[in-house]
């Protein structure tokens, strides 16, 4: 499926195509498990699709300003500590 074709779909749209096409994945894996088919071209394919179609809803969902959802929190980092020196004690003579 192309690109362009995928990113003129409305939202709801896009939602039905990812679900037809994870059906008919599941479809092809298990008529590859049973031994019916060998077309793993056809597989391959269908998983680079529905991962161009979820890429092209996350876009439009931050393109929306929803973005923060599967954002991740600034970290921080702590200030350095001294380190600990271990080694041997030393006795005073």
């Amino acid at each position: 499926m192309n690109v362009d074709k995928i990113r003129n779909l409305t939202d709801v749209e896009l939602s039905h195509q990812q679900r037809e096409l994870s059906d008919q994945l599941f479809k092809m894996k298990f008529q590859l498990k049973m031994g019916q088919t060998e077309s793993l071209k056809k597989i391959r394919e269908l998983k680079k699709d529905i991962a161009r179609v979820k890429t092209v809803m996350r876009q439009k969902q931050i393109a929306a300003g929803n973005g923060a959802t599967g954002a991740q929190p600034e970290v921080v980092s702590a200030p350095a500590e001294k380190p600990v020196r271990r080694g041997l004690l030393r006795r005073k003579k």
